[in-house]
């Protein structure tokens, strides 16, 4: 198997043969020598090599752990790439005329020979330690962050300082004397996932948006390919990250930098895993080379401040400013569904040289991810990308929503070999589903209370989201499938009873299951459920609860021993915190009551007088018009709230027709009159028409007709009930030919008594405008954390208040930005903040719609410096912690 792999002398050999080949394209240098007195190889490639040092630079390093054999595979195929692409594929000289590569395939020759060699599993490189271990990890050996440690003989050992191996400091020396670097990719494996760098902040870096789109783009040039799937997770600074990683150190130089892992094996079958993990990385490598040149001193400057104006049930005005110029320029304007998703030709909506975009059509309820950037007008150069902006719109005027987390209690998962302690990983551990050897067959529970929902509600669009955090237990490329079922929750007496979960039939199972390949990391993964299955919420209403079971494989190949993913809870020491929890996230309406409402008063309007008590339509004996006049009186439907129209039809019958030899049709008009009068209905503009015209002929085969309101009429009607303010209608007549003498005579009552002319409007209960905002809104360092505290009002209808933190702009809705509390409380601490740091922070008041006010908003600034505590590592199991410490 093994032969199959290039060695360290034959990757030398190789490229000292592309060298002489391509002079002007390749060029070939040591930067330092190993422990071994290996030579550590640097490629250059550009086009004319011996500028190569001027252009825009993208550093990749392979191989700095020994038995990570992609990187050295994937960079010797890239260059192959390169050199047999070039100049025929457009992309590649695109490519390699603005920018350059540098590229370190195996950043450990001696390890990568020793893994090679005599113990495939070796991971750190050669140093003699002097106490009978070998080996430091190399990426733990960077001066970011560095962890001093004496156990030498741990597989990640960071050496006995900074910088200390002749490896780390080749790679330091060359990349402090070139700042042309703009883009850092390590490459690793395994996983599947990109790891975008930190700065060990709580915060959100303004670089951040620019580290998930690359990784969003590369992703997609993958799954374009073989249709997997990568993540993208930068983790939860500061507890959970490695010290001492080269990522950080680029990163700290102001190079955009992320680790690449590939693939769900360090040393998989070369024909079938390795060479596909190669073949579909290649162009995602390409991509960052392209687009390195845009991260560059030559880009214009990104966009500042970008924002929201207004949002409504369907659009969205987005503004910004240009930043520090903006002449030649225009922007980019992209939108997705999804957070880290990628920004391409696909999803851009807009190009424009103003300040200001509307993107309409937009659905209610719904959460959307904007990205914004600027180009060059004549060298195409892009700016980096303004932070992403987050929205949801607003509801309809009939509409309510709700999102559902699990308490703590009701959130966790069962496992076949862990029975005696799967009552302890509820509001505590991950969400482990799939297979290890280690706890068996593992499934998620997640128990959603309902009650707060009322029982008439009638769901409009359900997202079910979840957020993985780790899926390095998935070992097995292309098997077993990852799935949500609906469970009743009448079968289910223990939901941490292993047995009753394992075999609990599903009511259904929701839209597809993920494939293996399709596992992502660090990227929300949501279910929209289909009508079949809204509907079965809606039965889950009468018991109160909604019971979920996640699960995966149930059983292993031979030889293998993990197929097992991880998903956050948001509780415990284990989760990342409040919107890190599974949720549901529902839209819905509510039954309406129907009211009927009949005729205050009749009005037949001639030319020449007004007919009170009686109603016809249609033209006199000169041929001027009959209008007939209908008044309303609507009465009051609810002293408690707010009313919304949700429909409204106007109903009409025919007594007789007379002298009608033509064919004429009859319209309905919203009017506003204080008195009928002729001449104001034959000259005013109507302010509404009503439903569809009817015709002669079609009165007298059917006599009752009915005309519905649309949108705007009903808006108009439900401001006459808000003002106390009749409501008006008119019957007008039209005909293509001169008519005299002809009209419709209309009920004015049915011989049953009942009510032929009449007005039904269904209606709910709902309040319309948002509360105040709220008062009194402050900030103060308390503990080391920043402490928000607020007045709640005295309303009835508030709910709570929602807190949001933004590290770039003000936030103006609820969702633009990280969410830290909702509640009833006055007060809130932020406890995943740094507070040595600037930002922005608001406060919100919200109904049981919800409607949101106005914020409050204050920058909070710290004059004092407050230490951040690094979080050692925890390990949720023996598997977890073996992986974490190199094993």
């Amino acid at each position: 198997m093994k032969k199959q792999y290039i060695s360290y002398q034959g990757m030398m050999d190789l490229l000292e043969e592309a060298m002489a080949k391509y002079p002007d394209l390749i060029r070939l240098q040591s930067i330092g020598e190993t422990h071994e007195g290996r030579p550590i190889m640097m490629v250059t490639m550009s086009q004319d090599v011996a500028y190569a040092d001027l252009k825009p630079a993208l550093l990749y390093t392979g191989t700095i752990h020994a038995r990570e054999w992609i990187g050295i595979e994937l960079a010797v195929s890239f260059i192959q790439y390169l050199l047999a692409n070039y100049p025929s594929n457009p992309d590649v000289v695109e490519a390699l005329t603005r920018n350059t590569l540098y590229m370190v395939p195996c950043l450990n020759p001696d390890g990568f020979e020793y893994s090679r060699k005599h113990f495939s599993f070796w991971r750190k490189n050669r140093r003699d330690n002097g106490d009978g271990t070998f080996g430091v990890d190399l990426n733990r050996n960077f001066g970011i962050n560095f962890h001093h440690s004496t156990q030498t003989s741990s597989n990640i050992y960071g050496g006995p300082g900074p910088f200390s191996e002749p490896e780390t400091q080749a790679i330091k020396q060359f990349v402090e004397s070139r700042d042309n670097i703009c883009v850092a990719l390590d490459y690793h494996s395994q996983g599947n996932v990109f790891f975008p760098a930190h700065k060990f902040n709580h915060e959100a870096e303004i670089e951040g948006t620019d580290l998930n789109i690359l990784c969003a783009n590369m992703a997609r040039e993958i799954h374009k390919v073989t249709k997997r799937q990568y993540g993208i997770h930068r983790g939860k600074p500061p507890a959970n990250l490695i010290h001492g990683s080269g990522r950080e150190y680029y990163y700290d130089r102001g190079i955009l930098s992320t680790v690449v892992e590939v693939g769900s094996r360090n040393i998989p079958d070369y024909l079938i895993n390795m060479s596909q993990s190669v073949d579909e990385n290649i162009p995602a490598l390409l991509y960052a080379l392209r687009t390195n040149i845009d991260y560059s001193k030559l880009a214009p400057s990104r966009p500042e401040n970008f924002s929201t104006k207004d949002i409504t049930a369907n659009s969205v005005e987005l503004v910004w400013e240009p930043g520090r110029e903006d002449d030649g320029c225009y922007y980019q304007i992209y939108r997705s569904e999804t957070p880290k998703a990628s920004c391409t030709r696909e999803n851009l909506i807009a190009i424009t040289s103003q300040l200001r975009y509307t993107d309409k059509q937009l659905k209610s309820g719904r959460r959307y991810f904007y990205n914004l950037r600027k180009v060059n007008r004549v060298t195409r150069i892009k700016s980096p990308f303004a932070p992403e902006l987050k929205i949801k719109t607003m509801l309809e005027r009939d509409e309510f929503s709700f999102t559902l987390f699990p308490s703590p209690e009701k959130i966790g998962y069962v496992g076949e070999l862990t029975r005696a302690n799967n009552a302890e990983h509820f509001g505590n551990n991950s969400l482990f589903i799939g297979v290890n050897k280690t706890k068996g067959i593992c499934y998620g529970v997640i128990d959603y209370d309902m009650s707060r929902l009322p029982a008439d509600a009638k769901i409009k669009d359900a997202l079910f989201s979840l957020y993985p955090m780790n899926r390095v237990g998935a070992k097995i490329e292309n098997y077993g499938e990852w799935s949500v079922s609906i469970l009743n929750p009448d079968e289910i007496s223990d939901i941490s009873d292993f047995e009753q979960i394992h075999h609990a039939t599903p009511i259904q199972t929701l839209g597809n299951a993920i494939d293996s390949d399709q596992l992502t990391q660090g990227i929300w993964k949501s279910w929209h459920f289909s009508a079949m299955e809204k509907g079965l919420i809606e039965q889950q209403l009468e018991k109160g609860r909604l019971l979920l079971r996640l699960q995966g494989p149930v059983d292993l190949p031979m030889g293998n021993d993990s197929q097992m993913m991880q998903f956050d809870i948001g509780y415990g020491r284990f989760g990342g915190g409040i919107h890190y929890r599974p949720n549901l996230d529902l839209v819905y309406h509510r039954k309406p009551y129907q009211l009927s409402v009949g005729a205050s008063a009749f009005h037949t309007v001639k030319a020449k007088e007004v007919e009170d008590g009686k109603l016809q339509s249609g033209y006199d004996a000169n041929g001027e018009r009959i209008f007939g006049v209908v008044d309303f009186t609507l009465p009051r439907m609810s002293e408690q709230s707010d009313v919304v129209f949700t429909d409204a039809y106007f109903v009409l019958e025919s007594a007789s027709l007379t002298g009608i030899n033509q064919p004429m049709r009859f319209m309905v008009e919203m009017v506003d009159l204080d008195e009928p009068d002729f001449e104001q209905l034959s000259t005013g503009e109507p302010i509404e028409f009503i439903g569809y015209e009817v015709s002669s002929e079609g009165l007298a085969k059917t006599a009752r007709q009915t005309f519905m309101f649309d949108s705007s009429a009903r808006q108009y009607l439900e401001d006459c009930y808000d003002q106390n303010r009749a409501v008006k209608l008119v019957i007008k007549a039209t005909s293509a030919s001169k008519q005299h003498d002809a009209w419709v005579e209309w009920k004015t009552e049915s011989n049953d008594g009942t009510m032929s002319t009449q007005l039904v409007v269904e209606y709910i209960e709902r309040r319309k405008q948002p509360l105040d905002t709220p008062d009194n809104f402050q900030a103060n360092l308390e503990g080391g954390m920043v402490k928000l505290t607020w007045d709640n009002p005295q309303d009835s209808d508030w709910v709570g208040t929602y807190v949001v933190r933004n590290s770039f702009h003000p936030p103006r809705s609820p969702f633009d930005g990280v969410k830290l509390y909702a509640g009833k409380d006055g007060y809130t601490f932020d406890k995943f903040g740094n507070a040595n740091l600037a930002k922005y922070y608001s406060v919100f008041n919200y109904d049981n719609v919800p409607n949101y006010s106005a914020p409050a908003v204050l920058k909070f600034s710290s004059d004092e410096v407050t230490t951040i505590e690094f979080d050692e590592f925890e390990a949720q199991d023996e598997v977890e912690q073996r992986y974490r410490q190199g094993d």
